[in-house]
């Protein structure tokens, strides 16, 4: 076990322990504990405080989910889900951020819950991992509205030891910060929910899924790749960002790509004449038709 590390508190009233207004959440507050989360809400994960109780929660899920990668999850996310460490308790983020600055040069740092998109973007962009320090209770091990530690480790972590998509994830932060002066958060939004919580990938002419949303849900893990419902649609930029999408039920639009190599190249142009451009041409529903859209069948038809 390792010491808890302390807080760097010199800035704390910035934070005052205030949960933040964040974008696309519901009507009631984030869940978590923000008194003693620091100016940039970072926080001790306070390891020492997780029960036996769940510690055998996180475990469960962790089974549940990594029985279902096989044929469904991308080859990067199953070769790097390992480097978590054991999967019979919450890993130590001290002890996974020595690995995996080894590897990209990230860290692992704990958040006391949603995080304002400023604080974020400024942690992505220096190459710090936000991962929520809670877990879920029993009654939602089938789905859970927040983003919890076993969401954030086991659905995002393993593809940072991934030097390319670790690259992609550090320039959309330096994309976000510079969007929010611009006030286009809403389209790095879409940008994010459709590629790093919600993206496929075709690998050897098949469906696979990296999309960490996707990969810590037991049942959109399963829809996503092999249900004939959605519409699956090759990566676009613009059309990503104009489009809108659903946080409480299972996605009608996924998109496709072909490598993280395109995700990486498409956060190298400036963004600035993109928003201007998609703001002109409005919004599109998700699943919605649209001409020129290369699109995909469920895996395995």
């Amino acid at each position: 076990m390792t010491s808890e590390p302390a807080l760097d508190d010199s800035h704390s009233g910035v934070n005052r322990g205030v949960a933040p207004v964040t974008y696309g959440t519901g009507d009631r507050p984030p869940r978590g504990d923000y008194a003693d989360a620091a100016s940039d809400y970072t926080c001790s994960q306070r390891w020492s405080r997780y029960t036996p109780a769940e510690h055998e929660l996180y475990r469960r899920l962790h089974a549940r989910q990594a029985a279902q990668l096989p044929g469904l999850a991308c080859s990067a996310f199953i070769r790097a889900l390992d480097q978590l460490g054991s999967p019979d308790a919450i890993p130590d983020f001290e002890r996974l951020s020595e690995r995996l600055t080894r590897a990209t040069g990230w860290s692992v740092v704990a958040v006391p819950g949603l995080i304002p998109e400023e604080a974020f973007f400024s942690l992505l962009a220096a190459r710090r991992f936000p991962v929520t320090r809670w877990l879920r209770t029993a009654d939602e091990f089938d789905y859970i509205v927040e983003p919890d530690v076993f969401h954030d480790l086991f659905g995002h972590v393993p593809l940072l030891f991934d030097p390319v998509f670790a690259d992609y994830m550090q320039a959309y932060g330096a994309g976000g910060l510079k969007a929010s002066r611009l006030g286009s958060c809403e389209y790095l939004a879409r940008l994010y929910w459709y590629t790093v919580e919600f993206g496929l990938i075709e690998e050897d002419q098949a469906l696979r899924a990296y999309g960490a949303g996707i990969l810590s849900s037991a049942g959109e893990l399963v829809h996503s790749v092999r249900s004939a419902e959605p519409r699956r649609s090759g990566f676009d930029l613009r059309r990503i960002m104009r489009t809108r999408y659903r946080i409480d039920d299972y996605q009608a639009q996924y998109f496709v790509i072909r490598s993280f190599d395109e995700l990486f190249d498409a956060t190298a142009p400036d963004f600035e004449p993109v928003y201007r451009e998609v703001s002109a041409l409005g919004e599109l529903q998700a699943g919605e038709a649209w001409p020129g859209d290369r699109l995909f069948g469920p895996a395995g038809c």
